[in-house]
C-alpha cells in the first residue's frame, strides 16, 4: 500500500480497522464442510459452480423454500454423489459444529442478519451483494467479522476478475495521469412487474422464516421469487442489486479507500407503472475530499434503456488529466484514450466476472489466511455508497457525510435512515 493510500485508510479511527490484518480460523481439514444458505437465484449459480470442485463436503442445504431448498439438494446430489441435509431454519445449520462455512445468497434484507449470526457461531461467511440492507449493518458485519476472527467475503466477484485486475494495474500505473473522476453505469431494459394484491404466500414457502427480523408484511407475489429486491423493506433496488459492482469496480478504480464527505442524488420512476418503489432512474455523485484533494464518483441509472451506453449496458469510465479509460465487466473489453482521443490501448472481449475465482479465494483465506479479494471491510464501502445514494434521491437533500462516524452531519433526521427499523425476532443485529 502506498503512502497516501495508507494516510486515506488511517484518517478516522472508524475506518482503521481496514488497515488490519485479520487473524484467521484456518480449516483444518483437506476438504472444507460447507452450507448453503439461499440456494435459489443466484444461490443455483454458487451451487453448480461449487459443485466443481473436489474439496468440499456440501452438509446443508437451507432456503425458506422448501421446492428451492430441494432443488440444490437435488443438484448437489447428481453433480457430487453427496446428499446434504435440507432445512428451512437456518439456526440448525449455526447449530451444527461440523460447518466450517456458509455461503449466503438470501434476500438483501437477511445478507447481514444471517452473516452476523453464522460469524457468531464461528463460521466463515461468503455473503452475496450487497453485503447490508443498510449503512449501520454493514459496519455490524465488520465488527462481527473482526470479533469472531472469521473471514467474510462479499459476492462482487469482479474483485477476483483477471482482466479487471489488469485495469486497475493500468490506471495506478499513471497510465490516463492523475485519475480525478469515475463514472459507473447501468442502464439496460428491465421487467415491469405490475400491480399485485397480497395473498398467501405459496404453500412450500414458510413467510415467517423468510421475512426474519424486519417488520411483517402482507405478502405479495412479487416479493418471492426474485423481486423482492425492488421494495424499500427488502432490498436497495438496483443500485444495490447491479449497480453495486460496477460502482464498486470504479471506486477501486478511482482509488479511495473511504466514505464520501459529500452526496447528491436524483432518483424517480420516470417509466414503469407498477409495485416496485426504488427507482428506474436514478443519478448520483459522490465527491471524496483527500489529503487536500477532491475526486469525484458518479453513478447513472436507467432499467428502461433498450440500449446500451459507450458499448455497455453496465460500464465504468475513469477521466484522468492525460486520458481516460472505457469499458465493462461483462465483455471484459476496454479501450484507453490518451490525449485528443487517441487510442492507446484495446483490451479485446475476454470473459465476464470470474465466480469460481473468487469462490477460490475465499476457500485460500480459510485455509491459509490469504488476503479477501472482497472483505467485508472493502465492500462496505462500495455498498455504503448504494445506500447513501438511494438516501439522498429518497429525501432530495445535499448531503454531508461524517466519513469516520458514518452519520450525516447537522442532519439528525437523515442520519434515521442509515439504520432500519427489525421487529423483536432472534435474527434481529444488536449495535
Amino acid at each position: 500500500m502506498n503512502t497516501s493510500t495508507r494516510r486515506q485508510f488511517v484518517r478516522s479511527s472508524a475506518l482503521a480497522t481496514f488497515a488490519a490484518p485479520a487473524i484467521l480460523k484456518a480449516a483444518t481439514a483437506d476438504k472444507i464442510n460447507l452450507a448453503f444458505i439461499g440456494p435459489g437465484g443466484m444461490g443455483s449459480n454458487h451451487v453448480k459452480s461449487m459443485c466443481q470442485r473436489k474439496d468440499v463436503i456440501f452438509s446443508w442445504v437451507c432456503d425458506a423454500d422448501a421446492k428451492r431448498a430441494a432443488a440444490a439438494a437435488k443438484t448437489i446430489q447428481e453433480l457430487t454423489g453427496q446428499t446434504p441435509k435440507i432445512a428451512s431454519d437456518m439456526r440448525q445449520v449455526f447449530d451444527d459444529k461440523a460447518v466450517q462455512a456458509v455461503l449466503m445468497a438470501t434476500p438483501d434484507h437477511w445478507h447481514a442478519p444471517g452473516a452476523i449470526l453464522a460469524a457468531n457461531s464461528g463460521k466463515h461467511v461468503y455473503v452475496e451483494k450487497p453485503c447490508s440492507h443498510n449503512l449501520r449493518e454493514g459496519r455490524l458485519m465488520i465488527e462481527a467479522a473482526a470479533k469472531n476472527k472469521v473471514c467474510m467475503q462479499v459476492g462482487t466477484q469482479s474483485r477476483s476478475t483477471a482482466s479487471i485486475s489488469q485495469i486497475i494495474e493500468k490506471l495506478r500505473s499513471g497510465i490516463i495521469g492523475d485519475v480525478l473522476v469515475a463514472k459507473a453505469w447501468n442502464s439496460q431494459l428491465r421487467k415491469n412487474h405490475g400491480h399485485q394484491p397480497a395473498t398467501e404466500p405459496p404453500a412450500e414457502l414458510h413467510y415467517e422464516l423468510w421475512l426474519g427480523p424486519v417488520p411483517k408484511v402482507p405478502f405479495k407475489r412479487t416479493y418471492h421469487p426474485a423481486h423482492w429486491r425492488w421494495f424499500h423493506h427488502f432490498g436497495a433496488g438496483d443500485f444495490g442489486n447491479d449497480g453495486v459492482h460496477d460502482i464498486d469496480i470504479a471506486r477501486w478504480g478511482l482509488g479511495v479507500e473511504q466514505h464520501p464527505d459529500r452526496i447528491i442524488g436524483q432518483g424517480s420512476k420516470l417509466f414503469f407503472d407498477d409495485d416496485q418503489e426504488w427507482p428506474d432512474t436514478l443519478y448520483c455523485g459522490f465527491e471524496y475530499d483527500i489529503a487536500g484533494k477532491t475526486k469525484q464518483l458518479i453513478y447513472e441509472q436507467r432499467d428502461w434503456s433498450p440500449y446500451v451506453q459507450e458499448g455497455h449496458e453496465n460500464g465504468c469510465a475513469w477521466y484522468g488529466t492525460e486520458g481516460m479509460v472505457i469499458g465493462g465487466k461483462q465483455k471484459g473489453s476496454w479501450q484507453i484514450y490518451g490525449r485528443n482521443n487517441k487510442l492507446i490501448e484495446d483490451i479485446k472481449p475476454t470473459s465476464g466476472p470470474d465466480l469460481a475465482a473468487h469462490h477460490a479465494n475465499f476457500f485460500d483465506a480459510i485455509r491459509t489466511g490469504a488476503k479477501l479479494n472482497a472483505d467485508i471491510t472493502i465492500n462496505h464501502l462500495s455498498t455504503a455508497l448504494c445506500h447513501l445514494g438511494n438516501i439522498a434521491a429518497r429525501t432530495r437533500q445535499a448531503l454531508v457525510f461524517d466519513p469516520a462516524k458514518e452519520q450525516f452531519i447537522g442532519n439528525a433526521d437523515t442520519s434515521k435512515l442509515l439504520k432500519r427499523e427489525y421487529r423483536e425476532h432472534w435474527a434481529t443485529p444488536v449495535g
